[in-house]
């Protein structure tokens, strides 16, 4: 182990000095000898930095990198300020652990509370928390935040994304939660479905806005529609949408959760991404993870604390709703950074673009014969579109660098839902279609 051990051969002399031992033989001597390794550790060496760099560079070659990019579904390609990237680079941030200490740590506790601050003007709500690892997380502890003695069953659209259902599912298994599925009809939610299942034993009542296929639900009614049988009303958003939409809370939601990749996280493979998550004040002593609040130190000086802390990482743990414990600082910075650097009219922009742009590609795509857009609702930055032969229109695309669409199925199967963002140009787009048509023979 000693190359493992950040100490140098005279310190680790020293310490065994300390204890009376002579050798690292002798301090472990106790031990039987059958679990002790008579034999170096089956590893490869290790290599020199540029050793180290070749192989990574190799193994990174391998990777096929799309300079076009029409694929969305949960993870998104947006612009990302070069502010961003150089601020949480930063080593203080890139170490920062959770800030237990306030007197040492009021840098990060501020930060958190600048995230919180952003992430409640964005939605409208009351109050944000920090620390929730996804959007599907933040959807599966928002549904545990509603239930309690006598209301226990959870509705969640169909037409939320699957991964989202599916990690709702897991957790609330645990929690003997039942769930049902509110059935979708022309890609949205079905509010006639939904009114007849709810019953006294519904706590709350789940949707997607935009939802799994880009459509824009009527939101308003669904919370109107959960909020007269007595549930609670959870919107999952996509947070760049809120830049032209409606806010969760303008639609009468208790809580707003969402995947915060958009939020100036690159797509990396699928990870680390931030799940967001506000409520109304109401509900603030239900929500997991960290809160900071601002208040006074002994001089009248502003700073940063921890607060509401009886929860479930401290005290209280047989009666705890949640078990997040984690710190996702980084990725709450990195949202608050982008932002900041964003601002109002930037994060308008990008969903303006992002929403005319995927509309112009709607609307050539429908020109081609054997296309059409697979639903008629409105929708903001996807859409899904049928095609005459998906899995030689993709190989096409991929073919002239272009990553098109995510190919469904079930009963969707040969359409594709398409994406188009603010980094999408024209020519693009214009690039794209010709591919198709070429492939449909148009």
């Amino acid at each position: 182990m000693g190359s493992y051990v950040p100490s140098t051969p005279a310190q680790r002399r020293e310490m065994l000095e300390a204890v009376g031992c002579s050798s690292m033989e002798e301090l472990f001597g106790h031990l039987p000898q059958q679990v002790l390794l008579d034999r170096p550790l089956d590893l490869p060496r290790g290599l020199s930095e540029l050793e180290v760099r070749r192989a990574m560079e190799k193994t990174a070659a391998r990777n096929t990198v799309f300079s076009t990019v029409f694929r969305g579904a949960g993870a998104y390609r947006h612009y990302i300020p070069a502010i961003v990237k150089q601020v949480v680079s930063k080593e203080e941030f890139v170490t920062a652990y959770t800030p237990y200490q306030a007197e040492i740590s009021q840098g990060v506790l501020q930060s958190i509370f600048e995230y919180q601050t952003m992430i409640c003007e964005l939605t409208g709500m009351e109050v944000s928390n920090a620390s929730v690892y996804d959007g599907a997380t933040a959807a599966a502890e928002a549904v545990a935040m509603c239930r309690d003695r006598k209301r226990t069953k959870a509705l969640i659209s169909a037409a939320a994304h699957p991964d989202l259902i599916q990690t709702v599912k897991t957790y609330c298994e645990g929690s003997n939660t039942p769930v049902e599925i509110i059935p979708a009809k022309d890609g949205k939610t079905d509010l006639d479905a939904l009114s007849a299942m709810l019953d006294d034993s519904v706590c709350c009542v789940l949707i997607q806005q935009p939802n799994y296929f880009g459509q824009l639900e009527n939101a308003d009614q669904a919370g109107v529609i959960a909020h007269e049988a007595g549930a609670k009303y959870i919107m999952s958003c996509n947070p760049i949408s809120l830049g032209m939409l409606k806010t969760p809370a303008e639609s009468g939601a208790d809580i707003a959760v969402g995947e915060g990749q958009p939020l100036g996280l690159s797509l990396s493979f699928g990870g680390p991404y931030l799940g967001f998550m506000a409520c109304t004040n109401a509900l603030v002593r239900k929500i997991p993870g960290r809160i900071v609040g601002e208040t006074t130190d002994v001089d009248g000086k502003r700073a940063y604390v921890l607060t509401l802390q009886a929860r479930e990482q401290h005290i209280r743990r047989e009666k705890a709703s949640s078990n997040i414990c984690s710190n996702q600082a980084l990725c709450a910075l990195t949202a608050s950074v982008y932002l900041a650097a964003m601002g109002t009219k930037g994060l308008q922009q990008a969903a303006e673009q992002s929403f005319a742009k995927a509309h112009y590609f709607a609307a050539e795509m429908a020109k081609i014969p054997g296309c059409e857009l697979r639903f008629s609702g409105e929708f903001f930055h996807e859409f899904v579109a049928s095609c005459p032969d998906v899995p030689k229109v993709m190989a096409a695309l991929e073919a002239q660098g272009i990553l098109g669409g995510l190919p469904l199925g079930g009963e969707l199967s040969g359409c594709v839902l398409w994406c188009a963002t603010e980094q999408n140009s024209k020519e693009e787009i214009d690039r794209a279609i010709a591919v198709i048509k070429e492939v449909c023979g148009a």
